[in-house]
């Protein structure tokens, strides 16, 4: 026994086959060309963002190259005013070169102390850290406390190599000390009491950080 459906005889046996299910639909498409199933929007929804917003590879490392200039130029210029945001930042991109760049420059003189700049510097962080957590009413990070003092490390810089060339244990010398001695602890606690809103103890911060730079300079001299 058959069925006829469409021209075409089917057996009983096969059972009833719906009618719309014969229809044939034609193929719209084009070879090698599927229909798009998701639209680019879409694709930046599900991840997040945009490659072309991300920030550069050395931000994310921390290390960003317009504060580290002004943060230079505050040391070379005492007299500017420091930013509290910037400052406020572990940023030790900057004092890692300049603590090359000092005992470089001790190292043409005929010192190698390589050493001793890092372990005073460690020391002195330390030091400072503690104290300017127990002056300062918000606190301040172990980073922010290195970042700050590395960078005021750029006028002993100076001081060693003029070492280079003449001998500070004359009374030029010992001018010349005491001047980079001031203008390294004069920034330092500059920028402290500007990023730790700490106005009217400036002295009181300039102090340790000049016996802390003296140690380098006492190292510079002799």
């Amino acid at each position: 026994f058959c069925r006829l459906y469409g021209g075409y005889e089917y057996p009983q046996q096969a059972g009833f086959v719906p009618p719309d299910m014969m229809q044939q639909q034609p193929y719209t498409g084009q070879i090698y060309q599927p229909t798009q199933g998701y639209t680019p929007a879409s694709a930046q929804s599900f991840y997040g963002s945009n490659f072309e917003d991300e920030p550069p590879l050395l931000e994310e490392l921390g290390i960003n190259f317009d504060h580290i200039w002004q943060k230079t130029l505050t040391v070379l210029h005492p007299l500017k005013v420091a930013d509290g945001s910037i400052m406020n930042e572990t940023d030790l991109a900057g004092p890692m070169v300049f603590c090359l760049a000092f005992g470089a420059t001790l190292l043409l003189a005929g010192k190698i102390q390589f050493g001793s700049v890092y372990g005073i510097s460690a020391i002195g962080c330390l030091a400072m850290f503690c104290l300017l957590n127990l002056m300062s009413v918000t606190g301040v990070s172990f980073g922010c406390v290195a970042s700050v003092l590395g960078y005021c490390l750029l006028p002993m810089i100076l001081l060693s190599s003029f070492a280079i060339l003449f001998s500070l244990q004359g009374m030029l010398g010992i001018i010349l000390t005491a001047g980079i001695i001031g203008w390294c602890s004069f920034s330092a606690s500059k920028i402290f009491i500007s990023a730790l809103a700490m106005e009217g103890q400036q002295l009181l911060v300039a102090y340790p950080c000049a016996l802390l730079y003296g140690v380098f300079a006492l190292i510079s001299v002799f």
